[in-house]
C-alpha cells in the first residue's frame, strides 16, 4: 500500500522545512524564532489575543519538535502517536494564524488524521517491529 508513506512524507515535509528555520546552530535558537515567539505570535482564542506562556521555552519545543517528529514520521516509528503530535500541533498553529485554515491546515489536519486511521503502511519501522515478535527469533544449530 503506498498511500501511508506517501502521506506520512507529505505531512512531515512543512513541519521539517519550518524546523530548520527555528535553530541558528545546535539548539540554540535563531534570534528571529525568539522575537516571533515573544512579540508576534499570539494565540486567538474566543476573541482575545493571548500571548504564548513561556515564549522561548515554547519556542525551543516546538522547534525541536519540528524537527524530530517529521523524521520519525518518514521512519514510520510510533507513526500515530506521532501524527497525534502534528495534529495537536496544527491546532496550535490554527489558534496561533487563524487565517492559515484552508489553505494549509485543513490539509495538515486531514493528512495527520489519516495517518492515525491508516496507520504506518508496510514501509516503516512500526512493521518491521511488529513482525519481529510474529516470526520469531530461531536458533539454529
Amino acid at each position: 500500500m503506498v498511500a501511508p508513506p506517501i502521506l506520512r512524507i507529505a505531512l512531515a515535509v512543512p513541519f521539517f522545512k519550518s524546523g530548520l528555520t527555528r535553530w541558528d546552530g545546535f539548539l540554540s535558537l535563531s534570534p528571529s524564532t525568539a522575537f516571533l515567539f515573544e512579540n508576534m505570535f499570539k494565540l486567538h482564542i474566543f476573541g482575545g489575543e493571548y500571548p504564548f506562556p513561556m515564549p522561548i521555552v515554547v519556542a525551543h519545543l516546538v522547534g525541536m519538535a519540528e524537527i524530530t517528529l517529521p523524521i520519525l514520521l518518514v521512519l514510520g516509528l510510533g507513526t500515530r502517536f506521532v501524527a497525534l503530535g502534528l495534529l495537536t500541533m496544527t491546532g496550535i498553529i490554527q489558534l496561533t494564524v487563524p487565517e492559515g485554515w484552508a489553505n494549509f491546515h485543513l490539509p495538515w489536519a486531514s493528512m495527520a488524521l489519516a495517518i492515525m486511521a491508516l496507520g504506518p503502511g508496510r514501509l516503516s519501522l512500526d512493521a518491521v517491529i511488529t513482525l519481529v515478535p510474529k516470526r520469531g527469533f530461531r536458533r539454529t544449530t
